[in-house]
């Protein structure tokens, strides 16, 4: 999958918590708690950009250091 792909690409929670190994009851806690990326939303559906999860991945799932990253892209 190249760049491209990836910033196009939709998660849904029950795909997410697949691959992050959790429940999808899980996903939604942690997205209450302001624990993950903030997800898009596409009508009533709830997705996340696989590039959004492969950054906080990348970051040891330190939602504060993700957030400073994806600010400093912004400048």
């Amino acid at each position: 999958m190249d760049r491209t792909d990836q910033n196009c690409q939709l998660l849904s929670a029950k795909a997410l918590a697949k691959l992050l190994s959790l429940s999808p009851r899980t996903v939604w806690r942690l997205r209450s708690a302001g624990k993950l990326p903030k997800p898009v939303c596409v009508g009533a559906s709830v997705r996340w950009k696989l590039s959004d999860i492969t950054l906080f991945l990348k970051c040891d799932c330190k939602i504060e250091e993700f957030r400073a990253i994806r600010e400093a892209e912004k400048c």
